[in-house]
């Protein structure tokens, strides 16, 4: 899926909109687009899986000295070492997929809201702006064919992650 430039605001007379231009759905999904980490999943999964492969080579060295330190693990099997390294660094991954996966699934949210809440000032003014048909329905199309496979993508990628943990750690207590 290329990225692709959002629709125009449909900022008009025939709609007005009260909401403050950062904090209105598409915006919100524009500054996703935008940012460095945030847009790894949107062209493809390998454009997910690099990152991810790098983040976890390196947190693989440091996992594998702090491993080395305990005298069970260090003794108990020399296959056991490296797999406790490998598991261990998985947890950096794990963490960088929630954070993406949180982002996307909250303009998600805002996107399929009929009504935006939103704030005027620092304090929260618990302002809510029902959105006219015609956002609404532009909304709806960027999230169904923008949003949605990169939720899913995310989500393909922490079940398989789920799978390695799962298997890692079934392995280690067969070990």
């Amino acid at each position: 899926m290329a990225v692709t430039a959002a629709p125009p605001d449909l900022d008009d007379q025939d709609h007005p909109c009260p909401v403050p231009h950062a904090q209105r759905p598409l915006e919100e999904y524009r500054q996703l687009t935008r940012s460095w980490f945030f847009a790894w999943p949107i062209v493809s999964p390998q454009s997910l899986l690099r990152p991810l492969s790098i983040s976890w080579l390196l947190v693989f060295p440091l996992a594998a000295v702090v491993a080395g330190g305990s005298v069970t693990i260090r003794h108990a099997s020399p296959v056991l070492l490296p797999l406790v390294a490998a598991l261990a660094a998985l947890g950096l991954p794990l963490l960088l997929l929630v954070r993406q996966w949180l982002g996307w699934t909250y303009v998600a949210r805002r996107l399929r809201s009929e009504r935006v809440p939103y704030e005027e000032s620092g304090w929260y003014d618990g302002q809510i702006w029902e959105k006219p048909l015609a956002w609404r329905q532009q909304d709806l199309l960027v999230l169904q064919h923008q949003v949605d496979p990169v939720i899913r993508r995310l989500q393909q990628a922490l079940g398989v992650l789920a799978a390695l943990l799962m298997a890692g750690i079934s392995l280690c207590q067969a070990l």
